[in-house]
């Protein structure tokens, strides 16, 4: 006999547990089902353990940096990966039990282990049990995609995944991918001892963001002895005597990669693709992801897409907002769109790259006035003192509203420094407001009024 849920949740990433407790305090008899791990990519592979292995990758620069800061620190500076990576479970271990016991605590949730799929529009099985329900809330999030490069069958590879796994220090890394994850892993890897080779297909790495920062991003990573192989338009993969090989047929450099061990960082696909969506009706696009409106509901009325597979946001902060929208429109009446945030993220470089808004293509494509101004890391105070010079500061501002409309803070504290730039985004401040602001000093942040003085038609 089917059993009856007033809401089946499938995916307990970073949006189903938070709509999880909210059913809760509704009172809503809830299945939360969860084929794999509690937390997703999030807690598991993604935010959580490489931010902490960034951050003992950030301990090992510095360590070698110690004599720019009149220290002496012992012997050469050498990666323990195995402590490294215990460091890392135990992290993620505090963020998965923490997770457990809340949903423990949850009266109306049920947990359930098992894969779920769609038997029918409002029917999902798991485990040999039927379990029906009028909402229906998708939450099963993306995995890192391995593409049908000639030879990939034939070598062993790692993805963002599988290096969580890694408990040594490859002799030299080839990383396949010179986007986001790719330059991430890039540099971290750099500084536990590996050499490091990062092929794009494109002729600049995070080829998203403007020209200018995607520059200064190479060079960042240049500085660190992290190779560069972009215009790679021809990718293979070969096994080699000691590891594998990649051919790239770039315009310049030699034409093959050879390293001892490859990470693929090429992107990602939904994991929509056994969870019975067509048994549902429930539509998707031609990659797999499932089509929402601006609300989040899909075609078929009671079912709803959040997070990754929605392709709407691949981040944990959009996808803890989908739950906010989704909440908010179905127990409060609102009118929340997905269309109402602003795109914002970070690149967890060393500086790190914070983002918001529009960036200079964009911004051009708008058809408004635009002004435009930049300043170099090196002209700041606190990152002088701090030795911290690389990178720049960047912002975008409608000239007609004199509201900012986009900014990449490239540079120490850049990841935080550009959420206040956020905020006076959504509440339309002009920027005439911060620029007669006093701020503390010594900090990155009182330089944002001296940026602004520096706007100029762009």
């Amino acid at each position: 006999m089917p059993e009856h849920f007033d809401a089946i949740v499938i995916g307990a990433g970073q949006a189903g547990p938070a709509l999880c407790a909210r059913l809760d305090t509704l009172g809503l008899k809830t299945a939360l089902l969860e084929r794999s791990r509690l937390g997703g990519t999030c807690v598991n592979t993604g935010c959580i353990p490489t931010k902490t292995m960034i951050a003992s990758a950030h301990v090992a620069a510095l360590a070698r940096r110690s004599r720019d800061y009149g220290l002496v620190v012992g012997p050469e500076v050498q990666a323990d990966m195995r402590a490294i990576k215990a460091r890392k479970d135990d992290v993620v271990r505090h963020f998965s039990e923490g997770l457990r016991t809340w949903l423990a605590g949850m009266k109306n949730v049920a947990l359930i282990q098992g894969h779920g799929r769609f038997c029918a529009p409002h029917a999902v099985t798991v485990g040999g049990r039927t379990l029906e329900s009028e909402r229906i809330f998708v939450d099963v999030g993306a995995r890192p995609l391995a593409p049908d490069f000639p030879g990939v069958k034939e070598v062993a590879y790692l993805t963002s995944s599988s290096m969580m796994d890694v408990d040594f220090v490859p002799a030299h890394l080839i990383v396949v991918g010179g986007s986001y994850v790719g330059v991430e892993f890039a540099q971290m890897y750099r500084r536990f001892g590996s050499q490091v080779t990062v092929v794009e297909r494109a002729p600049r790495l995070v080829p998203r963001e403007d020209e200018d920062v995607s520059a200064e991003i190479r060079a960042i990573l240049e500085r660190e002895g992290v190779e560069v192989r972009t215009s790679a338009q021809c990718i293979t993969l070969a096994k080699a005597a000691n590891g594998v090989t990649v051919g790239l047929v770039c315009e310049q450099g030699e034409p093959v990669a050879q390293g001892s061990h490859i990470l693929l960082a090429v992107g990602r696909a939904p994991n929509t693709h056994d969870l019975g969506l067509e048994k549902a009706g429930v539509a998707t696009d031609e990659r797999g992801y499932i089509q929402v409106n601006d609300e989040l509901s899909t075609n078929v009325p009671g079912i709803w897409a959040l997070g990754e597979a929605n392709g709407r946001g691949a981040f944990t902060h959009t996808a803890y907002n989908d739950y906010e929208i989704v909440a908010a429109n179905l127990f409060e009446g609102a009118r929340r769109r997905v269309s109402d945030r602003i795109t914002t993220y970070a690149l967890f470089t060393d500086p790190p790259l914070g983002r918001a808004g529009m960036t200079e293509k964009e911004a051009r494509a708008s058809g408004r006035q635009v002004l435009a101004a930049s300043l170099p890391m090196s002209a700041v105070a606190r990152a002088r003192e701090a030795g911290e010079l690389q990178g720049f500061m960047k912002v975008l501002v409608d000239a007609e509203t004199k509201e900012f409309i986009g900014a990449a803070i490239l540079g120490m504290g850049g990841d935080e420094i550009v959420q206040n730039l956020l905020d006076l985004m959504y509440a339309k401040t002009p920027f005439t407001t911060v620029r007669r602001a006093v701020h503390i000093h010594p900090t990155v942040s009182e330089f944002i009024p001296t940026l602004l003085e520096r706007l100029a038609p762009l």
